[in-house]
Formats: structure tokens, C-alpha cells, sequence
């Protein structure tokens, strides 16, 4: 059964992230226990505003190596066979990552961890990272060696239409082999992520994936030229074939072992020793697991959808590389705005249900959700009128055509109706977790994964929307997700009510029309006037700061809060820079 719940606290209204810390203002300060004794920050809770500035640029940072990994490898491959068996194999290993790893696991370990630090000290929150990094390494292990065993299975029951391609099937089949151990390196670098997000480390962590991007691409070629002779015999246009694409699965190996490594000295600085704790039936486990698996199923809902998705495009070739492509895209700004803010609101108000302060948790998530749909709404907006620049330039390159690169267009702009939905999905699941009702989301997911299956049938039998038909589904589907979160959430936190909630989506709504307006008209007169493809680039970041700019004047004409707020911060820092003081 979930907790009785507690009492509502009535939320007043706060300036961006500013009562993210506002209740540890109040409280004395708490001594730094002995695994911290040398790093006198990690005890504390640090300026909220600054360290989803700093993950945010962290999570940047991963998100356009991260492009340029997507740049990269369909380039060489082109939207086909090769690259649907690739993303098909990725895919599988990077499911179980998002549904065990980074998202059930990371979540309720944070806030598990989180909880055990303030209430018992640094020792027993230690032994459950014992506890939890063996039981995961004995584990995951065992479920690497029966996926290998069992891939065949796997990729029939995820891609049953490969079968229509001559040797499609059997090479993806191949490559889930090769990949399925990747699993095992990233649920490691999860866990290290959570250790160090609940000690308020942020910046390391979130640069984490920024590493493994770069050695996956570096060491991804690399080992394509070596494992395919015709590659290098066709140099300096290299002709890439099925060899490659086992080199590229190497790299992307390599890849998740550099990002558990490059955490590992942050973690080792705070006292953490590793000892080998194999009780699977000790009582912190089963505490862990008592949160994980309802997180497991309510954290499944895109990456599920996903891979439904998947398995219906699976009928239509290069249909799984479009809806991959512009997937990644999506991920973007919901890496910027959903999993920056999410990462610093989740050891913010288990901080603050520990000490029994449902206000500030109230402000925290007013706050988080209000900054997150503000830079959302926009994206989602600037995305579906920019999109076909916006593929082209990153995607049709080498043997990604222009056709490919209409049918990618056409999955962004179905995706982007969603945007707001996936970002708010990200700040407020974590919230039930910190109340410890972990069920509540689950309940909401499994409906949504019957209704996504539903519409995908819908869609793609009745009404012929193809692969795009596939994206809409999900957003439509991840729309109601979060608003039903939203309300769940709202019977026991006060952040907000509907009707300050209803103006404030109205405002950035009409703000977001015109920034997509501005982008639209900018473009269509860059294109009309200039020739080539560097003009036409021009063009698009052209467009891209003329949306910026009206929709900064739109939304300050209409009181958006957050937007004098930014503007504001924007001049305290010019001021600190020439020396001035800044107004108060």
C-alpha cells in the first residue's frame, strides 16, 4: 500500500528555481559527515539555479556530440538495411538502460540514497551502493548472457518485418549479440550518476554521456575501417558495408566503459570504497526494489512506445532510421530543459519530504514544471516549422538522401506536438518517488502503452499515416501522460491551481505562435533570396534567432514571468562583468 498522504501545504508564487533551497535557508547548517570531510560542498544543498545551469550545459554538450554521432553513421550507411539492423540492435540493450538503468534505477536509488545520507549517515548510504553496484553487476550479467543466447527471439518479437529484406534479420540478429554487454557499462554509470546526484554532484555526471559520444564515434570509425577491406580499398570516398557496422558496435562498447570511468573519481573523492555485497535478500534491496519496479514500468512509457513504433516500422524500410533520427532530435531539448531540471528537483524534494515540508516541495515543482514547459513550448513550435532545414543540414549527407530526409521531417514534426509532454513527463515522475508513491505513475503508463498500441494500429491499418502516424501517436499519447501526472500529482502537492496553470500555458502558447511565425517568415526569405547550401545554413540560424528574439518580446508583452526573470540575470551578469553593481 502507498503512504497515507500527507497534509496539503499551500505553494506561493516564486521567481525561476529561486525556493529550490529556499527551506535549507532556514535550517542550520549540517555538519559534513566522514566520507565528505574533504569536499566541505557535498553536504550541502548548493544553488539550485546554478546547477541546472550547469547540467543543462553538461546535458548540451552530450546532445550535440550526440547529433554528431547521429551525423556520422548515417552518413555511412544511409537509411536501409545496415542502418535499421544497427539502431534495431542498439535499441534493444539501450531499453532495458533507460527502463532499469537511468531511469528506474537512477530515480529510486537517488532518492533512496538521498534519504539514507540525511537520516543515517555517510556509512550506511555507502553499504547500500555496496549493495546495490553488486547485486547489479550479478544481475545484468546474467541477463547479457540470455540476451546473447536469446537475440533471435528478441529481434523477432521487436522486428518481425525485417524478415522481407534478404539478410536483414540474421545481421541484426548479429549485432544485439555484440551490443547487449553495453548494458551492463551504463546501468554501472547510472547507479556512480546517482551516488553523485544525491551528494548535489552535477556537472561530472551529466558530462558522462558527453564522453561516451565521442569515444563512440572516434572509436566506432576507427574500428569500421579496420573490420571492413572495402572501406579502405575505396578511400578517399569509402564505400562502407556490413563489416563496418560490427566496428561501429565495438565503439559503441567502448563508449559506455569510458562513461562509467570518467565518473569514478568524483565517486572515489566523496570516501566511496567498492566491496563486494552480494545479499540479494538484504532489506535495503528489497526497499530499492520495492520502489524501482512500479518506476520501472512508469518510467517504460516512451522508450516502450518507442519500441512499438519500431516494431510497425519495422514493415517499411529505412522506416525505423527516420523515426530514429528524428527521435534524436526530440531528445535535444528534452535533454536541455526535461532532464536538467529533473536531475536537480529529485535530491531537492526528497530533501524536502524528509523534513516533512510539503511547501517547499510545492515550490520546487511549480517552479521546475513552470521553466520547463516555458523553454519547451517554444522548441516544439520552432521544431515543426524548422524541420526540413533542420534534417537536411544535419542528416543528408553522404548516402542520407533527400527523400530520407522529408520522411525524418515528417516523424520531428509529429513528435514535436509532444514536446511539452516528454519534459514535463521527466520533472514530475520523479516527484512521486521523493512521496514515496511510486505506483501512481505506473497505474498512468500502463494505460498509456495500451492506448499507443491501439492508435498505432489505428494510424498505420486505417488511416495510412505510415511511420509519421507512429510519432503522433506517442505525443498524443505522452500528452495525456503528463497531464494525468500533473493531476495526481496536484491531490497532494499544492503547485498551483487550473486556472493560473490554464493563463499561464495560454500566454506561451500565443508567444510560442509568434516566435514559429518569426522562424517561418525568416527562412522563407532566405531560401527565396540566397543560393547554396552555406546561405541557406545561414538562413537557419537566422531563423532560429529571429524566433529566439520574438518570442522573448512576446512573452515579456504578455507577463511571462520567467522571461523578465532571464532578462534580468542576463544584465546582473553583464553588470558583474564591466564591474557595476547590479540593481536590486
Amino acid at each position: 500500500m502507498e503512504p497515507t498522504e500527507k497534509p496539503r501545504v499551500a505553494a506561493t508564487e516564486s521567481p525561476i528555481l529561486s525556493d529550490l533551497t529556499a527551506d535549507a535557508e532556514t535550517l542550520p547548517p549540517r555538519p559534513v559527515l566522514n566520507g565528505a570531510r574533504d569536499m566541505p560542498a557535498r553536504g550541502e544543498e548548493p544553488d539550485a539555479r546554478r546547477s541546472a545551469g550547469v547540467v543543462g550545459l553538461a546535458v548540451m554538450a552530450s546532445r550535440i556530440f550526440g547529433l554528431g554521432r547521429e551525423l556520422v553513421f548515417p552518413a555511412m550507411f544511409g537509411a536501409g538495411k545496415v542502418l535499421d539492423a544497427y539502431y534495431a540492435a542498439f535499441q534493444i540493450p539501450n531499453l532495458l538502460r533507460d527502463l532499469f538503468a537511468e531511469g528506474a534505477l537512477s530515480t529510486a536509488f537517488t532518492a533512496l540514497f538521498t534519504r539514507t545520507w540525511d537520516k543515517e549517515g555517510d556509512a550506511p548510504a555507502w553499504h547500500l551502493a555496496n549493495l546495490t553496484l553488486s547485486a547489479m553487476i550479478f544481475i545484468i550479467g546474467i541477463v547479457c548472457v540470455v540476451g546473447i543466447a536469446g537475440a533471435p527471439f528478441v529481434v523477432e518479437a521487436t522486428n518481425f518485418g525485417f524478415h522481407t529484406v534478404p539478410g536483414k534479420f540474421e545481421l541484426a540478429v548479429s549485432l544485439t549479440r555484440v551490443l547487449f554487454p553495453f548494458i551492463l557499462f551504463v546501468s554501472l554509470a547510472a547507479a556512480v550518476m546517482g551516488m553523485l546526484n544525491a551528494r548535489f554532484i552535477f556537472g561530472i555526471p551529466a558530462s558522462a554521456s558527453t564522453v561516451f559520444n565521442i569515444v563512440s564515434v572516434i572509436a566506432g570509425v576507427a574500428f569500421a575501417f579496420a573490420f571492413d577491406a572495402g572501406a579502405r580499398a575505396t578511400w578517399p570516398h569509402p564505400v562502407f558495408g556490413v563489416a563496418s557496422a560490427y566496428g561501429v558496435c565495438v565503439g559503441v562498447l567502448l563508449g559506455g566503459l569510458a562513461q562509467l570511468g570518467m565518473q569514478l573519481p568524483s565517486l572515489f573523492k566523496l570516501g566511496f570504497r567498492f566491496r563486494w555485497k552480494l545479499e540479494l535478500g538484504n532489506p535495503r534491496l528489497r526497499e530499492l526494489w520495492s520502489l524501482m519496479w512500479p518506476s520501472v514500468i512508469a518510467g517504460s512509457l516512451t522508450q516502450v512506445n518507442v519500441l512499438v513504433n519500431g516494431a510497425f516500422a519495422s514493415e517499411i524500410n529505412g522506416g525505423r532510421s527516420w523515426l530514429y533520427c528524428a527521435f534524436r532530435l526530440m531528445q535535444l531539448p528534452i535533454g536541455l530543459f526535461g532532464v536538467s531540471l529533473a536531475t536537480v528537483t529529485l535530491p531537492a524534494v526528497a530533501r524536502s519530504f524528509a523534513r516533512d515540508d510539503l511547501g517547499a516541495f510545492g515550490r520546487t515543482v511549480k517552479s521546475s514544471l513552470r521553466l520547463t514547459l516555458f523553454l519547451a513550448v517554444p522548441s516544439a513550435v520552432g521544431l515543426a516549422v524548422l524541420a526540413q532545414p533542420i534534417i537536411a543540414l544535419i542528416y543528408q549527407h553522404g548516402r542520407f538522401t533527400a527523400h530520407d530526409t522529408d520522411m525524418t521531417a515528417l516523424a520531428l514534426q509529429a513528435y514535436a506536438i509532444g514536446l511539452g509532454g516528454y519534459a514535463a513527463v521527466r520533472v514530475l515522475t520523479p516527484c512521486f518517488y521523493a512521496l514515496g508513491l511510486p505506483r501512481t505513475p505506473m497505474r498512468i503508463v500502463m494505460i498509456g502503452i495500451g492506448v499507443n498500441l491501439a492508435l498505432n494500429f489505428a494510424n498505420v491499418q486505417f488511416f495510412h499515416l505510415g511511420h509519421a502516424g507512429l510519432a503522433l501517436a506517442t505525443s498524443c499519447v505522452v500528452l495525456a501522460n503528463s497531464s494525468q501526472l500533473g493531476w495526481a500529482l496536484s491531490r497532494r502537492v499544492n503547485f498551483g491551481g487550473f486556472l493560473e496553470w490554464a493563463g499561464f500555458l495560454c500566454r506561451v502558447g500565443l508567444a510560442a505562435g509568434g516566435c514559429g511565425a518569426a522562424a517561418w517568415v525568416v527562412y522563407q526569405l532566405a531560401i527565396t533570396y540566397t543560393h547554396g547550401f552555406l546561405l541557406h545554413a545561414l538562413g537557419l540560424f537566422a531563423a532560429i534567432g529571429a524566433a529566439m528574439v520574438a518570442y522573448a518580446f512576446f512573452s515579456l508583452s504578455l507577463r511571462v514571468g520567467e522571461t523578465a526573470e532571464a532578462v534580468q540575470m542576463v544584465q546582473r551578469r553583464l553588470l558583474r562583468r564591466r564591474g557595476k553593481p547590479a540593481a536590486p
